[in-house]
């Protein structure tokens, strides 16, 4: 199963909980605020009117089932030490395909800044080969602790990333907002669109990146980690764990679980 929404999380969460026992109050969600702000003159009354009438008059039906919140980290493909902070806002379309919309904050003001597909397993071995190439592995970033969905309470969490395992995404970021330390926010979109990827080993992260994220969101990744532990025994090997490997300039550690393909054709001598 690979059902990704609301329904299925909330479930998990009721199935979960003994009969007579209320589920636990989420907590307030901690605002995350954007990394740039784009130039421009502030909102005339005319277009603060129009606004008030579209809402009243037209429908936004399309971004009505985006209602999960995910949060993790992407560092681009093609150059790796550009990394940073994606707040995904999805709508699982069916079983095996998910959409995400990109933001660089979770407040009323965060840029759109990309987008992700999020396909099961049994999708990604449809793709031809030569497609697979933008598609990430997502069990580095689940069995890390590093892929978390905020505010919803930890059974129907983990429930939801237990069905996640083994997925791929495809993400694409148009606009640097802002990298971990690295280069300086664009104010507005520039240039190509950058093949964001995932981190499958620890070390691969800038130093700061996930501790900052935690820090204003008030979470833990260490005790995250430790609460999947027991999903390493769903982990299949997975397309694109080795691609960045070595490429971050820093030691790292595999993650247990975490294996490439390759490396498992290589050990039995298969090509």
């Amino acid at each position: 199963m690979n059902r990704f929404s609301k329904t299925s999380a909330i479930t998990a969460l009721l199935l979960a909980l003994p009969i007579g026992v209320s589920a636990p109050l989420a907590l307030a969600e901690k605002a995350t605020q954007p990394g740039t702000t784009p130039p421009g003159e502030s909102k005339s009354a005319k277009t603060k009117m129009l606004e008030a009438g579209t809402r009243l008059l037209q429908s936004n039906d399309p971004l009505k089932k985006f209602d999960i919140y995910l949060v993790g980290f992407h560092p681009m493909k093609d150059y790796p030490e550009n990394q940073m902070e994606a707040h995904h806002y999805c709508h699982q379309v069916n079983e095996d395909f998910a959409q995400c919309a990109l933001f660089d904050g979770n407040t009323k003001d965060a840029n759109l800044n990309g987008i992700e597909y999020i396909i099961s397993e049994k999708l990604f071995a449809t793709l031809p080969q030569e497609e697979k190439k933008y598609w990430h592995p997502h069990n580095g970033e689940i069995l890390s602790g590093q892929l978390i969905a905020p505010n919803i309470p930890d059974i129907a969490e983990k429930a939801l990333m237990e069905e996640k395992m083994n997925s791929y995404g495809k993400t694409w970021h148009v606009w640097n907002t802002g990298f971990h330390e690295g280069k300086a926010a664009d104010l507005l979109p520039l240039g190509n669109p950058m093949l964001g990827w995932s981190f499958s080993r620890d070390g691969e992260a800038m130093p700061g990146l996930v501790e900052e994220r935690d820090k204003k969101m008030d979470i833990n990744t260490l005790e995250i980690r430790k609460k999947r532990h027991d999903l390493q025994i769903l982990a299949n090997p997975q397309s694109g764990v080795d691609d960045l490997k070595g490429k971050f300039g820093r030691p790292f550690q595999d993650i247990p679980g975490v294996v490439d393909k390759k490396s498992m054709n290589n050990q039995s001598g298969g090509k």
